[in-house]
């Protein structure tokens, strides 16, 4: 019986050792420029920029395939922020983006029947509900990607754009830092 430990336990040993040398081996560096870029982005994987996610996105940003103005829910401070990491100038929105009205999802509770298509499609959980039972809308947590719209087999979501007042309104003129008004 010990002896049996004794053998299992090295093994196990010896397999640890070769799987932590293959890791230190074999490790796949990745790119930090799209580590950066991609902290940036907000992470809805909805894919209006034209990319799969926002990843992809990230990764093309960094090899130059891809403007930073393509990203409508990370919004003008998202190009921004973009801008100043890659050292670049900021660009309006473009590059086969349509810059919509900011907007959140609405889903019209007597409708739904409660299927959780659309909360499986949504990105960032903003929708509470459960199977068989009526879906409501998480307004602050919507990003407006519109990915739970086209699952819903009802179609009882809409989109409705959000208003602008004190909450979500921002300064549509470029805000210049001291050194950069001089």
């Amino acid at each position: 019986m010990l002896s049996a430990l004794l053998v299992m336990a090295g093994i196990a040993i010896v397999l640890g050792g070769v799987l932590g040398f293959s890791a230190i081996k074999f490790r796949v560096e990745g790119n930090p420029l799209v580590d950066k870029i991609d902290a940036i982005l907000p992470q809805t994987q909805c894919g209006q920029c034209g990319y799969p996610g926002c990843r992809p996105y990230a990764e093309a940003i960094a090899s130059g395939e891809a403007d930073i103005n393509r990203c409508p829910p990370g919004g003008e401070e998202g190009i921004r922020k973009l801008a100043d990491l890659l050292g670049v100038e900021f660009k309006p929105f473009g590059g086969g983006t349509v810059l919509k009205p900011k907007s959140v999802a609405f889903i019209d509770e007597n409708l739904c029947i409660g299927c959780t298509l659309c909360a499986q499609a949504c990105p960032v959980d903003a929708i509470a509900g459960a199977a068989k039972q009526m879906h409501t809308i998480i307004a602050s947590e919507c990003t407006g990607c519109e990915l739970c719209v086209a699952p819903c087999p009802v179609d009882c979501i809409s989109m409705k754009p959000i208003g602008e007042n004190i909450a979500n309104w921002k300064w549509k003129y470029p805000v210049y830092t001291l050194a950069q008004a001089k």
